[in-house]
């Protein structure tokens, strides 16, 4: 009898430079032991120091390419990144209502880049929580995110302003959400918090590193990962949480271009 592979579809943005993207997913499946599918929403010129331009795809490509996938290979998770429109959006939720199974979707909000390159029109943000919120096992905001989705302030970033945030962000449908913490103040992510009508805090020690390129896209991605593997949301969050910080620990000994170099997705082959 063949084994079946545990697999996680990522609907995101290509980066060319490996660091974040498409590219970041697919190592993330695979440091994690899972099968890595791909539909592409967009190609971007970036590299280490940010996004010089965004080329994306037409919805009917989208469309393809998510159909022929589904049609022959059964999907353990979703995760979602960049999708650059409210058309794409439209496009994604109607694509993910055909899926077979229900598996979770995460979805990571990206709405700019870490330089600040805008990957989302704002116009677009009231469409983005009420066509993919509901359909989210979970949607993972940072806290700048966070504040653009709820029009709350976040400086200074306190305990009880990210539980009223995330509060606010459940009532728009997800079935839970993560306010990532490494926007926060002070050497320790403590800010990081769970949500789905209980709260979790996981707290970490930060590390010091320039080489953060991808960091979203490769939480999200592991989340997804454990969750396809079965795990429930606080568990996944848990162990996503702890490689991140496994693969920002090797990644910062290494050194790749002139700007915010990558992580170490694959540290544990190089050994």
């Amino acid at each position: 009898m063949k084994k079946a592979y545990t697999t996680v579809l990522t609907i995101a943005g290509s980066d060319g430079s490996g660091g974040a993207g498409i590219q970041a997913d697919m190592k993330t499946f695979s440091a994690l032991e899972c099968y890595g599918l791909s539909v592409i929403t967009a190609l971007t010129a970036q590299n280490t120091m940010g996004v010089n331009a965004i080329f994306p795809l037409a919805e009917s490509c989208v469309t393809e390419q998510f159909r022929t996938i589904a049609s022959d290979i059964a999907i353990d998770a979703v995760k979602i990144g960049m999708l650059g429109s409210a058309g794409m959006i439209r496009t994604v939720a109607g694509l993910l209502r055909e899926l077979k199974g229900n598996p979770p979707v995460i979805l990571d909000t990206v709405l700019g880049s870490s330089g600040g390159t805008p990957l989302l029109p704002p116009e677009a943000i009231p469409l983005l929580k009420a066509e993919l919120f509901p359909l989210a096992a979970l949607i993972t905001p940072n806290i700048p995110e966070t504040a653009l989705l709820t029009g709350m302030k976040y400086h200074p970033a306190t305990q009880q302003s990210i539980e009223d945030a995330a509060m606010k962000l459940l009532e728009t449908g997800a079935a839970s959400v993560l306010v990532k913490g490494g926007h926060g103040q002070g050497e320790t992510c403590c800010d990081c918090l769970l949500y789905d009508n209980r709260f979790f805090w996981f707290s970490s020690k930060k590390i010091l590193t320039s080489n953060t390129h991808g960091t979203g896209c490769t939480l999200s991605s592991a989340i997804a990962a454990f969750m396809a593997k079965g795990e429930t949301t606080e568990h996944a969050v848990e162990k996503a949480k702890a490689y991140l910080n496994n693969a920002l620990r090797a990644g910062s000994t290494f050194h790749l271009g002139k700007g915010n170099g990558p992580l170490h997705h694959h540290f544990r082959l190089w050994q």
